[in-house]
């Protein structure tokens, strides 16, 4: 039986914010019919026991692997019945109307769209990492040169960022974050769905490049709202950076030819080595404790020639916000 939209949300050893965002959701999904399916990258937390017993309503499928992110939601996404899909992190706790007002949102624009919202952090100041802009040369740079951090948040030297822009009014956007992004289903099968070369990290950011490319508009609404506790369903932060970064490279690599995809990989990797040096030299950001030693120790795993098969990285599952830019 087909629903208005199905609420697609990936688990990871968070049984106890995926608890509280599955309350949420049964208690502010408004006058829209929905559907909620789980997915549990075998989390070995009690995490789909919870699911089974507090919320019957919802579909779970408990994997025996931790298949990463992208592949997950592509589970879900093929057994889901919704006429628009909504990905949902399990960090986050939905606010009143959210779903019905990002789901008219959409219906309201009068073509395809991928949507997403204002997220915010727990103590209810902005997390502006619901959107993000497209990486360039030119955000590259400014990450290798570490203007991105002596700047963060100018719309200059930071511009991935997007500026002071406080997710308050409706705007087209380069990316939408996976931890609240909202598309027409027929859409996401058109696009194949995340491309499963991501683990976790890059599969949003590419899902909006390849929308772009085939001229579909990423917009965010103001109106529709989470808190986003970020980070509680991850590993430690070097597991989560080299994560990211591998994303990073992979994007680029995907998307920019082979010229500029080197040229921004270097610059990428002249940032990591930067804030590395700058760690264990000067115990800044919390030196080794920051993740960027052990990240550039292990740059082999996430600049390219990591592709082959075989390679694994640690286990981590999706806090969607996260920047490059500290």
């Amino acid at each position: 039986m087909s629903v208005d939209v199905s609420l697609v949300i990936v688990t990871y050893r968070c049984r106890d914010a995926a608890r509280a965002c599955l309350a949420s959701v049964y208690e502010t999904g408004g006058n829209v019919s929905f559907e909620v399916v789980v997915v549990d990258n075998a989390s070995g937390d009690g995490t789909e026991k919870m699911v089974r017993e507090e919320f019957p309503r919802a579909r779970l499928f408990a994997l025996t692997d931790n298949i990463g992110f992208g592949r997950a939601v592509n589970v879900a996404a093929g057994e889901a019945r919704g006429d628009y899909l909504l990905l949902l992190n399990p960090d986050t706790v939905v606010h009143a109307g959210m779903v019905e007002e990002l789901v008219t949102f959409a219906r309201s624009l009068g073509g395809p769209a991928i949507c997403g919202g204002r997220t915010l952090r727990p103590d209810g100041l902005l997390d502006p990492g619901s959107c993000w802009g497209a990486p360039t040369l030119w955000s590259l740079f400014c990450f290798a040169a570490m203007l991105s951090t002596a700047f963060k948040g100018s719309r200059f030297f930071d511009p991935e960022s997007l500026g002071s822009w406080k997710r308050d009014s409706v705007r087209d956007v380069d990316i939408v974050t996976g931890c609240l992004l909202l598309a027409p289903r027929a859409l996401w099968l058109e696009l194949g769905g995340f491309d499963t070369r991501f683990f976790m990290y890059g599969e949003d950011a590419d899902l909006s490049l390849r929308a772009a490319a085939a001229g579909v508009r990423r917009v965010i609404t103001p109106r529709a709202v989470v808190t986003h506790e970020v980070g509680v369903s991850s590993e430690t932060r070097p597991d989560k950076l080299l994560l990211l970064f591998r994303g990073k490279v992979t994007l680029l690599r995907k998307h920019w030819g082979p010229l500029r995809s080197r040229i921004g990989v270097a610059l990428v990797a002249a940032g990591v080595g930067l804030r590395a040096a700058e760690a264990r030299v000067f115990g800044r950001g919390g030196g080794e404790a920051s993740g960027w030693p052990a990240v550039w120790r292990a740059r082999r795993e996430w600049l390219p020639g990591y592709e082959q098969e075989g390679t694994t990285l640690p286990a981590a599952s999706p806090a969607r916000s996260e920047g490059v830019s500290s």
